[in-house]
């Protein structure tokens, strides 16, 4: 049974609530890897992935329907009870802007520490990010994974964006240069791929003989 994805309540909380947000096109052991390292290193007691249907930032290239990226999603994630599909972007009109939905979710659970989750690409480009000074000060921490041979200049960052540093906390995993734009490449060029996604995710593709 798939698990029920997340509707907001109000509601007082002190916890740690982890945000991963993305197109998840498809997902991919390495987003599983980011959210399991983060639950265990970070003690969080819930992880929200923030799916979201049409970001801004991608609007020029095609993006798999929602229609097979959640259930997709659904399959993935639904053998670790810390792990919640969030509709925040779903049931809301765009754009989806990562400052908003924060603001959101800071507003529903505002005793909770939150925890942002991006990539080491993502970092790089913060500063670029809407309100990006306003997004470093509404959460906790930041937490990156960063692909083999990364090189993150810190200092750099910081003066882009004053207290920054301070925020961003490192996860140290075991990492595979997996990406969702390869994986799509791969199955259309009929390449070999199913061990870098979850076995139901592998079956939901050939099933609905997605991305050929």
């Amino acid at each position: 049974m798939l698990p029920k994805t997340l509707r907001y309540t109000t509601r007082m909380s002190k916890h740690r609530i982890g945000l991963f947000g993305g197109t998840f096109d498809p997902p991919h052991i390495g987003h599983l890897i980011l959210a399991g390292e983060a639950v265990y290193q970070f003690d969080l007691t819930r992880f929200l992935w923030v799916l979201t249907p049409d970001p801004p930032h991608k609007l020029d290239n095609p993006i798999t329907s929602l229609q097979h990226r959640l259930p997709m999603l659904q399959r993935m994630i639904m053998h670790n009870p810390a792990f919640e599909i969030s509709r925040i972007e779903i049931d809301r009109s765009g754009p989806h802007y990562t400052i908003d939905t924060v603001r959101l979710i800071a507003q529903q659970e505002p005793d909770a520490e939150l925890y942002l989750l991006i990539g080491g690409d993502s970092l790089h480009d913060l500063p670029t990010w809407r309100l990006s000074a306003d997004l470093v000060a509404e959460v906790s921490s930041i937490g990156v994974m960063r692909r083999p041979g990364d090189s993150i200049d810190l200092t750099s960052l910081e003066e882009k964006l004053p207290g920054v540093t301070e925020k961003v906390r490192f996860l140290d995993a075991l990492v595979q240069p997996v990406s969702s734009s390869e994986l799509r490449r791969r199955v259309a060029a009929g390449e070999m791929y199913r061990y870098y996604v979850a076995p139901e995710v592998y079956d939901y593709i050939e099933t609905n003989q997605l991305y050929r």
